[in-house]
């Protein structure tokens, strides 16, 4: 397994692994065509992000992206699995990894959006929920974690 930097053309796949990843969870298919445009991983976000793809025998089956926010804050913004890869601990090789590459940067905090159902990963992982908001499903709350370095 290696992790490398995405290049532009891996953004078809990186929106399936998004699009497929999310489906996981249950929402229907006319939910994540909802959600699209959200979903999608285009080339120019590849080519203005830090996004970094989780590779297994040749197979994309992940990857991560973020931003930063301001020089001491950084959001990760995606972190998407195969969902038959999910609950393997490819989750975890990836979040680790990228609060490796963060700390190199002198980053004091990483924030996230987290997905409703992945906010026990998170949790296990150190993140603490400081707010919430709520999405386009009437009931739905989207989780603000964040975990100080």
């Amino acid at each position: 397994m290696i992790i490398q930097k995405a290049n532009i053309l891996d953004n078809e796949i990186l929106t399936a692994i998004t699009k497929k990843s999310k489906a996981y969870w249950g929402y229907s298919a006319e939910q994540i065509q909802k959600w699209d445009q959200n979903l999608t991983i285009s080339q120019d976000y590849i080519r203005n992000n830090n996004t970094f793809k989780l590779i297994d025998n040749d197979l994309i089956i992940g990857y991560y992206s973020y931003l930063f926010e301001n020089e001491k804050t950084v959001k990760l913004d995606n972190l998407f699995i195969l969902p038959e890869y999910i609950g393997k601990g490819f989750g975890k090789y990836l979040l680790l990894d990228f609060v490796a590459r963060i700390k190199e940067e002198k980053i004091e905090k990483i924030i996230l959006d987290s997905e409703p159902n992945a906010a026990e990963f998170y949790s296990k992982m150190g993140f603490v929920k400081i707010g919430e908001f709520e999405t386009s499903i009437k009931n739905r709350f989207m989780p603000i974690m964040e975990m100080k370095l």
